[in-house]
């Protein structure tokens, strides 16, 4: 489990966007806002969520277990607005999957938030990091890319998101999330898994 809350950049990709950085703070875990929240961080600074909940490593939460969204949950754990980025993503796909703007195979990633300038510069980061940010919405509609829904970890390219977003099925969500990491548990007892794999599993439960 990740910090709960750093002010960091992805890996190898620095330079271009310090001064943005500096002026946000990333919450990794939605269970880590039981033990603290930025109560210290100036109000003008951007909060992005990139937390997904998983049941068997945050502990049950009541409220996005009868339906509430994962983010609109965090919110009211801060008591401040996020935008909801970079969850969406498999860390190895994250790690080297960045391609120039323009490039026929750079993924997007879904982003939501509610204040327009605060998705501006959580867009403007992912775009520097080598991802094409698509706008999903308000964070009311951020359960669209949520664990298993179309857009969750299928490294998808920007002009196929916005389909998968409106093709999402909320009711289905947990049953497909539990699912999946029962699939994955069991492989791991007797085979390795790779981003392959897991690439493979996502596209075919949760698309």
């Amino acid at each position: 489990m990740e910090s709960s809350l750093t002010s960091r950049q992805p890996p190898r990709r620095r330079a271009r966007s310090t001064c943005c950085w500096k002026a946000s703070v990333v919450l990794s875990t939605a269970g880590t806002t039981r033990r603290g929240s930025p109560s210290s961080v100036p109000a003008e600074t951007v909060v992005i969520d990139t937390s997904n909940y998983y049941p068997g490593r945050d502990g049950a939460i009541e409220a996005i277990d009868a339906g509430q969204a994962e983010s609109e949950w965090v919110v009211d754990q801060l008591g401040r607005p996020v935008v909801k980025a970079w969850n969406a993503v498999l860390s190895d796909v994250f790690a080297t999957g960045d391609r120039p703007a323009g490039h026929p195979e750079r993924i997007g990633i879904p982003i939501a938030g509610d204040d327009a300038h605060a998705k501006e510069v959580a867009a403007g980061l992912m775009n520097d990091s080598g991802f094409d940010a698509v706008d999903a919405g308000s964070i009311a509609e951020s359960w669209r890319q949520q664990p298993a829904s179309p857009v969750y970890c299928t490294a998808l390219r920007a002009e196929q998101i916005p389909p998968a977003l409106e093709a999402a099925k909320r009711d289905r969500l947990p049953a497909l999330r539990d699912l999946a990491g029962d699939v994955i548990m069991e492989r791991a007892q007797h085979a390795s898994i790779d981003v392959d794999f897991l690439l493979r599993l996502n596209r075919l439960l949760y698309m």
